[in-house]
């Protein structure tokens, strides 16, 4: 299956396909669709907090990283779900190792966040 097109045709191609697995993610995962509204309600405060350019970009980025690897992990649980229902241990490992991304990433981002905030409120 392999994709021909080259220049700004595979760059709309590429464009429709990310879209597209946004709206798989917020339609069938609950928790990238929680992930998502936090994320906009963290973006939405740390835009309005009266912090330095470079702290509000840690901030906005760390909560976008959890963003972007809660996707990772639902396209790695998908494909194990596809692959069987079964219980194996691989699967189940692939699953955890996802989960546990998802959780440094959050812990990341919590760090991030009462460290800026820490340092500015001083």
């Amino acid at each position: 299956m392999a994709n021909n097109a080259t220049g700004l045709i595979r760059i709309v191609k590429a464009a429709g396909y990310s879209w597209q697995g946004l709206r798989a993610a917020w339609q069938y995962e609950a928790a990238f669709r929680q992930e998502a509204i936090a994320a906009l309600i963290a973006i939405a405060v740390a835009c309005w907090l009266d912090v330095d350019t470079v702290s509000r970009v840690l901030m906005i980025g760390a909560v976008v990283l959890v963003v972007i690897v809660e996707i990772l992990n639902s396209a790695i649980e998908s494909v194990v779900d596809r692959i069987g229902q079964e219980h194996h241990p691989l699967a189940g490992r692939a699953k955890d190792m996802g989960s546990a991304a998802v959780l440094l990433s959050i812990l990341l981002a919590v760090f991030v966040w009462i460290a800026l905030l820490w340092s500015h409120l001083r």
